[in-house]
C-alpha cells in the first residue's frame, strides 16, 4: 500500500485539505480527486497544455507534479477564472471568436493565455504563438486562439466584424 501524506493549500481561493498518496499526480487530485474537470489528463508528458495550472503564480503541467509539492501552495485551474454566469474575458473571448472547436485543450489554452496576460498584458502576434507553443490544438489552427487572446488585450471580447464560417452543402443524391 502507498505511503500517504495530508497537504492543504489553496485552489481556486477555497482552502481544500486532502490526504494524498505520495505517487499520485497533481492533474489526478484536481480532476478525479476535487472535480475540477477543465484540468484534462493528455500526454503525461508536459507537452500538450491540457493540464496547465497557475500554482503559486507559475504556469505548469500539473501532469508533472506530483500532489504532495502542492502542499502550501495557491492553485488557480480554469474553474476560478469564472464561470457560466460570469465568464473570464478570455472565456467570453474564445467562445465568440469561435476558438474552441473540441474544447478538450481550451481550459489550458485560456490558463496559459491569462499568465501570458498577466505578465504582458500588451503581447503582440509573435509573443502570442511563442507564449503558446507548449499548448496543442488539432482542431482550429490557433488563428482564432490568437485573435482572441490580442482582442482581450486590447480591451475586447467579441469581433470588430462578424466571424464567418463557410457553409458546408450536403451531398445530393
Amino acid at each position: 500500500m502507498s505511503e500517504k501524506r495530508m497537504i492543504s493549500f489553496v485552489l481556486n481561493g477555497e482552502p481544500v485539505d486532502a490526504m494524498v498518496p505520495v505517487n499520485r499526480y497533481l492533474v489526478d487530485l484536481i480532476r478525479e480527486d476535487l472535480g475540477m474537470m477543465g484540468t484534462k489528463r493528455a500526454c503525461d508528458q508536459g507537452a500538450c497544455g491540457s493540464c496547465s495550472i497557475i500554482m503559486d503564480g507559475e504556469l505548469i503541467s500539473s501532469c508533472l507534479v506530483l500532489a504532495v509539492r502542492a502542499d502550501g501552495s495557491n492553485i488557480e485551474t480554469i474553474e476560478g477564472l469564472g464561470g457560466l454566469e460570469d465568464l473570464h474575458p478570455l472565456q467570453a473571448a474564445f467562445a465568440s471568436y469561435g476558438a474552441t472547436q473540441c474544447g478538450y485543450c481550451t481550459p489550458g489554452m485560456i490558463v496559459s493565455a491569462k499568465k501570458l496576460l498577466d505578465e504582458n498584458p500588451d503581447p503582440s502576434e509573435a509573443e502570442i504563438q511563442h507564449w503558446l507553443t507548449g499548448n496543442l490544438c488539432r482542431c482550429t489552427g490557433y488563428r482564432q486562439i490568437i485573435a482572441a487572446i490580442r482582442a482581450v488585450a486590447e480591451g475586447r471580447t467579441e469581433p470588430e466584424s462578424p466571424i464567418t464560417v463557410p457553409t458546408v452543402k450536403a451531398y445530393d443524391d
